[in-house]
């Protein structure tokens, strides 16, 4: 294997760290997270980050780098990780890079999309709208975007909102031009896609989460409660674990609620990957060559 990245992907608790360190270790590489929260600190149990012991046998980079209390997005992940990969491929080391972040992935392997950043005030000029407001601005003046968006989603139908008011270029026309440069790039680029059963899946995220809870995840949450940032709340288990602490939940319904947003992450995570034809499919089980 070159020194030219490799990328390993895939959904939530189907592998990837283990496969990353096993073909680092065969490789001569070195491992690069791209999972958006293993990049905090203080975070390790709920984030699922290596376990000190596997980070001591290969040289992992951006894990544990950030505050709980620092935002973070796919533009700077990408200024953070771009220096660590070209110093590893400097040394004429590997860079196997593994996540399940598809957007900072995206970002990393691809290059930046062209929509525009955030507005704070024209923010809370939409936010000052209803739902139904903004889903027929949307439906107005980007009807492809509202066709391909789920428009109970507020989130969604605001950022595609704000970014035709930003840019006046619908936000599905600057995605499909984006798309259409980044398949000129993806005959460089080499990764795989682990693929693992459905009940598989759901059964080792039903584990990693009850083994979370049991093993400091709750400790963990409540040391940082007060000072996460808005990026280190949308980890899952961080408002569910809130919610125990704040007494609005009990042990039992946190974990259920954990287990099920880790299963409709996983789904997302499958369906984005899906479209990453680059990435060659692999059983979650094969051996590493």
């Amino acid at each position: 294997m070159s020194a030219r990245p490799f990328y390993i992907c895939g959904p939530t608790a189907s592998g990837k760290s283990a496969c990353a360190l096993a073909l680092a270790q065969l490789r001569d590489g070195e491992i690069v997270n791209a999972d958006a929260f293993q990049l905090y600190r203080g975070l390790e149990t709920i984030t699922a980050t290596p376990s000190p012991q596997d980070q001591s046998i290969i040289p992992h980079h951006l894990y544990g780098v950030l505050s709980p209390n620092e935002s973070c997005d796919a533009q700077r992940y990408c200024a953070l990780a771009r220096p660590v990969i070209d110093d590893i491929i400097a040394r004429g080391k590997t860079p196997i890079i593994t996540g399940g972040s598809g957007l900072y992935l995206k970002f990393l392997s691809h290059g930046p999309s062209p929509l525009p950043q955030g507005n704070a005030a024209l923010r809370a000029a939409l936010d000052a709208l209803s739902l139904e407001q903004l889903v027929a601005e949307l439906q107005k003046v980007d009807p492809v975007e509202a066709a391909q968006i789920n428009l109970r989603n507020r989130r969604y139908v605001s950022r595609a909102v704000e970014i035709f008011r930003l840019s006046g270029i619908p936000a599905s026309d600057q995605r499909r031009n984006w798309e259409h440069v980044s398949k000129e790039k993806e005959y460089e680029l080499r990764g795989m896609l682990l693929q693992i059963p459905r009940p598989i899946l759901h059964e080792r995220i039903a584990t990693r989460c009850h083994d979370m809870l049991e093993n400091g995840a709750i400790a963990q949450i409540a040391t940082h409660r007060h000072h996460f940032s808005t990026t280190c709340r949308k980890a899952i288990g961080v408002p569910q674990i809130l919610d125990l602490l704040e007494g609005k939940i009990d042990h039992d319904t946190c974990l259920q609620l954990i287990i099920q947003a880790t299963r409709q992450y996983a789904k997302r995570q499958e369906t984005w990957f899906r479209r990453e034809t680059w990435l060659t499919p692999s059983p979650w089980n094969a051996p590493v060559l």
